[in-house]
């Protein structure tokens, strides 16, 4: 008899305004549209292999990866990533509770996918979600504090000697990863200490200038050092670009 009775004011509803969308489907939306939310996440032209990918899904509140296929973003139809999400929805025409739903939906991320691609509704894989190791850590660049004191200071009116400061930055011991680069300039010395960048993101890099009289140790504003913009070469750390307004 209660049932009827709520069924009641949804026929009376349904018959004057026409079908109305159960809230299953209303929870599966609210499912999709976290899927939906976790594209755009994941959209980009930056070149990711398929742990990448599936390690940044991972990371994404309300999200669980249950699959992973494809080898990286570039290669073929890119990474595809079948991801679990929930949604919930009430009516109270016709619900007593609230409506809760686990869907899976693939995720496609690739040069071609495309901004706020509809999620594509899928089975959901058998198994427990997938977990990934940490990226690895990147090379540490020493701290400009240890730069200033291991390099040769050279009084003003005395010879910056090239061969000491190369001696002094092998013994370092510096990351395999670690790019060193060292030019003379008439009485100057400049230093570049790079780790190679993605093509994508902000390079880490630290330029070093030795002169008579003064040395000077420092990392380039991010916006110098975008791809593209020079701002980790050995020429800026003899001839500074002008810092950004």
């Amino acid at each position: 008899m209660r049932r009827l009775l709520l069924l009641a004011p949804l026929l009376l509803f349904t018959a004057g305004c026409g079908v109305v969308q159960s809230s299953d489907d209303k929870a599966t939306d609210a499912a999709r549209e976290v899927a939906r939310t976790a594209g755009e996440r994941l959209y980009g032209q930056r070149p990711r292999t398929a742990e990448e990918v599936g390690r940044s899904a991972s990371d994404i509140d309300g999200v669980e990866v249950l699959r992973v296929t494809g080898t990286s973003t570039h290669d073929g139809d890119g990474v595809e990533v079948v991801v679990r999400t929930s949604g919930t929805a009430y009516n109270s025409w016709v619900d007593i509770d609230q409506v809760s739903v686990r869907r899976c939906f693939a995720v496609r991320v690739s040069p071609k996918s495309k901004w706020r691609e509809t999620p594509r509704a899928v089975d959901c894989p058998d198994g427990l979600p997938l977990t990934f190791a940490p990226p690895p850590e990147p090379p540490r660049l020493p701290s400009e504090e240890e730069l200033r004191a291991k390099l040769p200071q050279v009084p003003a009116g005395g010879r910056v000697d090239e061969a000491e400061v190369r001696r002094t930055l092998a013994a370092l011991d510096l990351d395999s990863a670690i790019r060193t680069e060292v030019k003379v300039d008439g009485e100057r010395v400049g230093v570049l200490l790079s780790v190679k960048g993605n093509g994508f993101d902000a390079q880490d890099c630290l330029l070093v200038r030795v002169s008579p009289g003064a040395m000077k140790v420092w990392e380039p504003p991010r916006i110098q050092r975008m791809p593209g913009e020079g701002g980790c070469s050995v020429g800026n750390a003899l001839n500074p670009a002008p810092a950004p307004h």
